[in-house]
């Protein structure tokens, strides 16, 4: 065999080695998230005798996507660590760095394995775990919950920004409502006030109604008073205000980011600010599923770090473990700096991409380490 061939043999069984091991780890501990999940749906029909059993296993089982993504980063790490503490203990890699092959030349292959699953994860599992989580959710709302979803409940407050091209091409009509609910498929509004402007940002009209409706194309809004600067109020009349907002974007503009797949997050994200809704969920969302293939590759980083170190040195359970927890720290950090990114407190792109950076950091240092001794 030529020495040429040996680093793409080598690779290749490494390779293998860490993507069983990876793949072994996520589908037992999805296995473990999905038993717990179906337990707990269980729990919640319990005390609904009219829904079936087999509706409770379908709702499990369309979150078995969504679970498997959210523990992807986790298998990456724990199945790293069995693969190279494996590699370690049978002395595989002892004899691979003394015939001259450093850690990173070692850790290519895997490295390579890991940021190819998280970039499929991300473009091929997030469009199935969307589809099939919002499947779940709907089933969820039909039949597990007392509500219909949170535009059902009275007291609902509503801010929309939306073009306003009747009046200036392009003018925005910005529209409050102090209270929304849902009845019967029927969106209606109360104690409303749209602001009409154009784009100068000059206000043109005001708009006071006590209650209105959304039909397809348009707002009702009944006894509507129109107020222009300067001039007296118009008699109470029902006003129509056209708009190119549906019942479904506004639903879907209070439901959780994982219904929408990677590909659809752009688009929804530019019609919720077109909207005046909030988009900072999206974004957080949008930006963490693009950091997932370099989340994937930090985990392998750092499960490289602490488990390749050579069982005679002792405390390889120690360092084990210290890897598991660092693992867990930095879904701590991550989930953290989601809250402050969803505050406002930082920006959607630090709060997706500095726990992936931070652990990153760490994970290169353990290797410095390990590498120079």
């Amino acid at each position: 065999m030529s020495l040429s061939t040996i680093p793409v043999t080598l690779s290749l069984y490494l390779a293998r080695q860490f993507i069983f091991s990876v793949m072994a780890m996520t589908a037992s501990l999805t296995g473990i998230v999905c038993l717990f999940d179906f337990i707990d749906l269980l729990r919640r029909v319990a005390t609904k005798p009219d829904v079936p059993t087999s509706l409770v296993t379908e709702i499990a089982g369309l979150h078995v996507p969504f679970f498997f993504m959210e523990i992807m980063p986790f298998g990456v790490l724990l199945g790293g660590i069995v693969c190279f503490w494996r590699l370690t203990r049978t002395s595989e890699l002892i004899v691979a760095r003394a015939a001259g092959i450093s850690a990173w030349q070692f850790l290519a292959a895997p490295l390579a394995c890991a940021m190819f699953l998280g970039a499929l994860t991300t473009a091929v599992i997030s469009p199935l775990s969307s589809s099939m989580y919002a499947q779940a959710e709907a089933l969820d709302e039909q039949y597990l919950k007392s509500d219909g979803g949170p535009l059902t409940m009275s007291g609902t407050s509503l801010w929309l920004r939306q073009l306003d091209t009747g009046i200036d091409p392009r003018g925005v009509a910005i529209l409050h409502s102090r209270d929304a609910h849902l009845n019967n498929g029927v969106l209606g509004i109360r104690d409303i006030s749209v602001f009409r402007v154009d784009h100068d940002g000059h206000m043109i009209l005001r708009i006071e109604a006590p209650s209105g409706l959304l039909e397809p194309g348009r707002w009702r809004l009944d006894g509507a008073r129109v107020l222009r600067p300067y001039e007296l109020p118009e008699a109470p009349s029902t006003f129509f205000l056209p708009t190119d907002l549906t019942l479904d974007r506004v639903q879907e503009s209070f439901a959780s980011p994982d219904t929408l797949s990677v590909w659809a997050l752009p688009k929804f994200i530019r019609m919720l600010e077109r909207s005046g809704f909030s988009s900072i969920r999206h974004r957080i969302h949008f930006e963490s599923l693009l950091a997932l293939p370099i989340l994937a590759g930090t985990m392998t980083l750092v499960a490289a770090g602490f488990s390749m170190r050579p069982t005679r040195r002792g405390g390889v359970t120690q360092m084990i473990g210290s890897g598991v927890a660092a693992g867990f720290l930095l879904f701590t950090v991550s989930k953290v700096a989601e809250q402050f990114g969803n505050s406002g407190a930082l920006p959607p792109i630090l709060a997706a991409w500095a726990p992936t950076g931070a652990g990153l950091c760490l994970a290169v240092s353990l290797l410095l380490h390990l590498e120079d001794g």
